[in-house]
């Protein structure tokens, strides 16, 4: 199978589904959207501050799995609102998405950021989880396990053209961009994610499409809040008595050590890991039919 014909079926995925509506507690509406007949496979999309690109997944597990799809508060599809910009707030939003959708138990799988708040949620409601699908995460450790190599990483794969990262600079320094010169960066960001430097800049476009603009205060409260609780004893506690089963998901060619990944592996009781071998920190882009198969194993 190839992974951009999987990519290629992307809006005709969401013209099939039916969009609704998810309403959270203190009244903020939540876009989302389902695919499928049966218990489904909640996602939790990347960011933070960003919006749900899983129409590509929802595609290839169609047959697998149905999936729900959401945007998080402030971001995408869902309503602007001023926050608060915490994890407990997102893991009632996440909650809000199951009791929409009359789900007494969940499958979730959570992408980058979005296997954090996966994880934060299982945490807080282990009943409430039946299975959980971890992909491309962290780990649980400190910042300071990845974030320094990640950075070097990020700066030498776009240094693989010149021409790309000095553009990347020139946007990053700007005071203020407009929205064109904000999805140009993005997609400039986002292109060191393929393995493919010659042809990155098209997938990374179209995730970029549609743009919906990213809520950098989402993004810097969150990732400050992460900096601050991330890595702590009663973390790895949580995690050491989590009754729930885990599938871990990583990509090798991540830019993002995966070593970090190695302190959530040895605190979880019920866990499994599958690498692949040929993939980044987006796996279904590039290993399609490797990432299928683990995710169908695991549910």
């Amino acid at each position: 199978m190839d992974a951009m014909d999987d990519m290629d079926d992307m809006d005709d995925m969401d013209r099939r589904d039916d969009m609704e509506t998810v309403t959270a507690d203190d009244g903020v509406r939540l876009w989302a959207v389902r695919s499928g007949q049966g218990e489904p496979l909640v996602l939790c999309h990347g960011g933070p501050g960003l919006w749900d690109m899983f129409a590509d997944v929802a595609g290839l597990l169609d047959g697998v799995i149905p999936v729900v799809r959401w945007d998080q508060r402030g971001s995408g599809r869902s309503q602007r609102s001023a926050g608060p910009w915490t994890t407990d707030r997102f893991v009632a939003d996440l909650d809000a998405v199951r009791r929409h959708f009359r789900l007494e138990r969940m499958a979730l799988l959570g992408h980058s950021w979005g296997a954090q708040l996966a994880l934060s949620y299982a945490l807080a409601h282990p009943e409430r989880v039946r299975a959980l699908v971890y992909v491309s995460g962290t780990g649980i450790g400190p910042l300071t396990d990845w974030h320094d190599a990640f950075q070097r990483n990020f700066l030498a794969r776009l240094g693989d053209h010149p021409e790309r990262l000095a553009r990347w600079r020139e946007l990053t320094d700007r005071a203020r961009r407009s929205e064109d010169a904000e999805r140009e960066r993005a997609v400039l960001q986002w292109s060191v994610e393929f393995e493919d430097r010659e042809g990155a800049l098209k997938p990374a476009g179209r995730m970029a499409d549609p743009w919906f603009g990213i809520n950098h205060a989402c993004n810097r409260a969150l990732n400050d809040e992460t900096q601050r609780t991330w890595g702590t004893p009663e973390l790895y506690a949580a995690c050491a008595v989590l009754d729930v089963p885990v599938l871990i998901v990583d990509g090798a060619r991540d830019i993002r050590p995966r070593s970090a990944v190695d302190s959530l592996e040895r605190a979880l009781p019920r866990v499994r890991r599958v690498v692949l071998p040929r993939a980044g920190h987006l796996p279904w882009a590039e290993d399609p039919e490797g990432f299928r198969d683990a995710v169908g194993e695991a549910l």
